[in-house]
C-alpha cells in the first residue's frame, strides 16, 4: 500500500472507540479485539480522558496495554495497528 493510499484510508476511517473519563484501561480489551479483525482502528479521545495529559501520551499508554502500535495522532484522535 502506497503512502498516499494509506493516508487516504486513515482519513476515511471512522472512530470506532471513544476513550472517556474512565481512561484507556476501560477500552484496551476492545481495541485489541478490533485489531484482531481490522488492520487499522481509529480511536477518539474525549477531553475528559485527557485530564492534563496529551493525546499522544494517552495513545502510547493505550497501545502498550493493548499490544498495538500508534500509527498517527491528530487532534484528539489516534490510529492504531498491530
Amino acid at each position: 500500500m502506497s503512502n498516499n493510499d494509506r493516508r487516504q484510508r486513515i482519513h476515511d476511517l471512522d472512530a470506532t472507540l471513544r476513550v472517556g473519563k474512565h481512561g484507556v484501561e476501560s477500552v484496551a480489551d476492545e481495541l485489541s479485539n478490533q485489531l484482531d479483525n481490522e488492520d487499522l482502528v481509529k480511536v477518539k479521545f474525549l477531553r475528559s480522558a485527557l485530564g492534563g495529559t496529551t493525546t499522544e501520551d494517552e495513545a502510547d499508554e493505550l497501545a502498550d496495554i493493548a499490544g498495538a502500535t500508534v500509527v498517527q495522532t491528530r487532534g484528539h484522535t489516534a490510529v492504531f495497528e498491530r
